[in-house]
């Protein structure tokens, strides 16, 4: 079987809205409380289930489309998209360790794809 363009698309934008999830688990987690009423005020963490949940559901779909052992690994992009969603919004800082951390995973796909090809 081989991979479709549209499967390793969809994997792509999972993974985008994956870590937008994260972002906003991260910001609602500063008023985690075990307070229901306060909980369900919590619209950050609602918001973090619901882009996790359309990231799978994006993951779902693109398993039609392609192998798992060329799909799975693009989940790893995340990792990117995380370090530059928390830089922007959340103000964290980023060394060059991490860079190098983040352009070996992205090297690491980019063999993944040229093996499956």
């Amino acid at each position: 079987m081989t991979t479709e363009l549209w499967a390793v698309a969809l994997v792509l934008m999972g993974a985008v809205f994956g870590s937008f999830g994260s972002l906003y688990f991260k910001m609602g987690s500063g008023s985690l409380s075990r307070n229901l009423k306060e909980l369900r005020r919590n619209y950050k963490l609602f918001y973090g289930f619901i882009l996790y949940g359309i990231s799978s559901i994006f993951y779902m779909i693109s398993l039609k489309g392609g192998e798992l052992s060329v799909l799975y690994p693009l989940c790893s992009t995340s990792y990117m998209w995380i370090a530059i969603l928390s830089i922007k919004f959340l103000g964290e800082k980023m060394n060059l360790y991490k860079w190098a951390g983040i352009l070996v995973i992205i090297f690491g796909i980019s063999l993944i794809g040229l093996g499956s090809g």
